[in-house]
């Protein structure tokens, strides 16, 4: 068990890593994404009047549309996506889709992916192929249930090892941060890791739907209903969008998310009103279906069965949509902890194993990539996190394709980040790459105030606290790592003075 827990620990750890610090800040997207778009107001607005203003706007904009739907991403998301299909007797570059602030006007914000593209990392990996990126993740977790159990059969001082921090200690340190992080957290993480693998059930073991389904489309069809525009009967005017938004969330108890309009202006329209995705603990949207022309409640589609319910839940659980403030910031430390028991975990591996070396000062092969990987993954992630939050700040607004110029800075950031470890000695590479973390996250709310105006003391006096709570959550960041790159650089020069041979001071 203690060989099983090393290993796969150890080859899958940086990969988990990885999942771990984006899926840790994908708690915070709605945030992110709103730092990232600062021209879309945060004014608090109720999701009926958003709604409603949303659908004035399109209905004057574009006419003829046959079919809109409005999203709000949740009760946090700082503004709406209208997307639009337009009449046959449009212009093939007529526009199809646009982003509203929640009063309902439209915004030309930058073109950014946001905290959405970290959210969708953690599971899609980007530039894989989806499918075989999936299968990635869901191989690490599954490495990551192994790793935890091992470690639990492992781990024969658990209980007395849960009140043990000892810093400045060496391996035992590192030990101790490993055993604290895990013990601590590991529901938390026993959790995260298994609903993780349940919310990919169906992509890992699709033999239930096979033996029950000769046409997989047809499950997704019955699980996923989207119906499609109905034949139109003449024309006839919308009825107003609000009172519809309005009745469905007194029916649910909850805000709703997204409204969409099938064959607006005709007696046949039909108004599809969706729950929000924060509304409960479940991942599964309700909907109420309206008659366009009268507002008049046509069907309803609640997802219930015990399967369902269950899948719902667990996926709610893994995305933490349905916390509040408190829980949510709770998740957010839990999540710190798992990359801090991940990465402590990679740390040790080499800890340990440096002093049974034959020569500590020139390690093998094997021994040096693992200590290369350990920093291009530990440090060069958050490195290139930092490079993309300072893109969307530096890049310009009006640049084609800029969302992608956003993601391509992390990743190349990254890759720089591995290189570097490559050609520098291990010590100095440790310092070199923590020390550059730390001036990046500083960096980024200077950054952001001088080409923008808002600095943190402005935010604060604004009451703008996701735009201050992000400042400070960049340089609460900025002062991690330079904590780390303080003890990084103590311990080299206490080694260095180790390794130094001493003078004979005796007298002749």
């Amino acid at each position: 068990m203690a060989w099983l827990h090393t290993w796969v620990g150890l080859v899958l750890g940086w990969l988990l890593y990885a999942i771990f610090v984006t899926g840790t800040s994908a708690y915070y997207q709605e945030e992110i994404t709103q730092w990232m778009t600062p021209e879309i107001g945060s004014a608090a607005v109720a999701s009926d009047k958003s709604f409603a203003a949303a659908a004035d706007w399109v209905q004057h904009k574009a006419p003829d549309a046959q079919e809109w739907s409005i999203f709000l991403a949740g009760k946090r998301a700082p503004g709406l996506q209208l997307y639009w299909t337009n009449g046959p007797d449009a212009p093939a570059d007529a526009p199809t889709e646009a982003r509203l602030d929640r009063q309902g006007r439209e915004v030309k914000a930058r073109e950014t992916q946001g905290g959405y593209f970290l959210y969708r990392f953690h599971y899609d990996l980007h530039y894989i192929n989806w499918y075989w990126a999936r299968w990635l993740v869901g191989i690490a977790a599954m490495a990551m249930l192994v790793a935890i159990l091992s470690g639990i059969i492992t781990h024969k001082k658990i209980i007395t090892d849960y009140f043990m921090l000892r810093l400045g200690k060496g391996q035992r340190s590192w030990l101790d941060v490993h055993n604290a992080s895990s013990v601590l957290f590991l529901p938390f993480v026993l959790m995260m890791t298994y609903t993780g693998l349940v919310s990919l059930a169906t992509h890992y073991m699709p033999w239930g739907i096979a033996a029950n389904y000769a046409d997989t489309e047809k499950f997704y069809a019955a699980a996923f209903p989207y119906p499609s525009p109905p034949e139109k009967t003449g024309a006839a005017k919308l009825a107003p969008i609000g009172p519809m938004v309005a009745a469905a969330e007194r029916n649910w108890g909850m805000a709703a998310g997204g409204v969409r309009v099938l064959n607006p202006g005709d007696r046949s329209a039909q108004v599809i009103v969706s729950s929000g995705v924060d509304g409960n603990m479940s991942a599964r949207p309700r909907s109420l279906t309206f008659d366009g022309a009268t507002g008049r409640l046509v069907s309803a589609h609640d997802p219930s069965g015990a399967a369902t319910a269950t899948e719902g839940v667990m996926i709610g659980l893994h995305a933490g949509r349905y916390a509040q403030p408190i829980l949510r910031g709770l998740y957010f430390l839990s999540g710190i902890a798992g990359c801090v028991m991940i990465a402590s975990g990679l740390i040790l591996w080499t800890v340990k194993r440096r002093p049974r070396l034959a020569d500590p000062d020139k390690p093998h092969f094997g021994f040096q990539l693992v200590e290369k990987l350990n920093i291009g993954a530990i440090v060069g992630l958050p490195l290139g996190i930092a490079i993309y939050f300072l893109a969307n700040r530096l890049l310009p607004v009006g640049l084609a394709g800029r969302g992608d110029w956003e993601i391509d800075s992390l990743f190349l950031a990254w890759l720089a980040a591995f290189i570097w470890a490559a050609v520098r000695p291990s010590p100095r590479a440790w310092a070199e790459t923590t020390a550059v973390t730390v001036l990046l996250f500083a960096a980024v709310p200077i950054v952001s105030a001088l080409t923008t105006g808002r600095n943190l003391f402005h935010s604060i006096a604004a009451g703008e606290w996701i735009f201050a709570g992000f400042d400070l959550a960049m340089l609460a960041l900025a002062a991690g790592f330079w904590t780390a790159h303080r003890r990084i650089v103590r311990r080299a020069r206490g080694a260095a003075e180790g390794r130094r041979p001493q003078r004979n001071t005796a007298p002749a």
